[in-house]
């Protein structure tokens, strides 16, 4: 089973990791491009091509997954599946439509609720008690794809977003694992979401952090530590 992977952040490597460590077939890591960060700007690699590199696995960088070029690309590597994790770039159908056995992708959330860029941070800044994994066919949409696994974890009243989010990932590979093997054994199925009940998580920015002084104390503390 051919596999392309699709990540950026550190919440993808865990299930990178157990695609090699498992022995998967990845045939190429598709990651956002360097970016320049810190005080000196410099241009910094993301995680996920960090750990591609120390592995020896082939890296794309495209700057738009929409053009002609980079379907082509992707054609021409010919992978049997496509596995996304916090890749940061909604697929257009091109590319959804190249490998046979589909597009899988590792949400942070139990959907339909906190579909978008910042599930587990929302989870925590709404004073959720519990969230989890869901692993789900892409499609076109924001995270609107048919649900296959869940897995939850619960959110202690003392748990940061930091420490929520390194638990989630290493989640997200275990249930990526199983998802491979029931797809492997057809026991694999496919659950569509009830898109009434469907919330959003979107990016954090500046703003977000503002405390607004007169909210409740429980409030101002469950967004500190989202």
């Amino acid at each position: 089973m051919k596999i392309v992977f699709m990540g950026t952040p550190e919440f993808a490597i865990p299930s990178l990791k157990m695609l090699v460590e498992e022995g998967y077939d990845v045939v190429a890591v598709v990651t956002q491009p360097d970016k320049p960060k810190g005080r000196g700007n410099k241009l910094t690699a993301p995680p996920v091509k960090e750990y591609a590199v120390e592995k020896g696995i082939p890296v794309l960088q495209p700057e738009k997954v929409k053009t002609p070029e980079f379907v082509q690309e992707l054609k021409a590597v010919n992978p049997d599946i496509i596995i996304t994790a916090a890749y940061g770039k909604i697929l257009p159908k091109e590319i959804l439509d190249i490998p046979p056995l589909g597009c899988i992708n590792v949400h942070g959330s139990l959907l339909p609720k906190y579909r978008g860029a910042a599930p587990i941070h929302w989870a925590i800044i709404n004073g959720e008690k519990t969230t989890g994994i869901t692993t789900m066919y892409t499609d076109t949409g924001l995270d609107t794809g048919d649900m296959l696994l869940k897995r939850e974890i619960a959110i202690t009243d003392d748990m940061t977003v930091g420490e929520l989010h390194d638990r989630m990932a290493v989640l997200g590979a275990e249930t990526l694992k199983e998802t491979l093997i029931r797809l492997k054994e057809g026991r694999l199925e496919r659950t569509p979401q009830n898109h009434a009940e469907a919330t959003y998580a979107p990016l954090i920015t500046k703003d977000t952090g503002k405390v607004n002084w007169a909210d409740t104390s429980v409030n101002i503390y469950n967004l500190i530590r989202g």
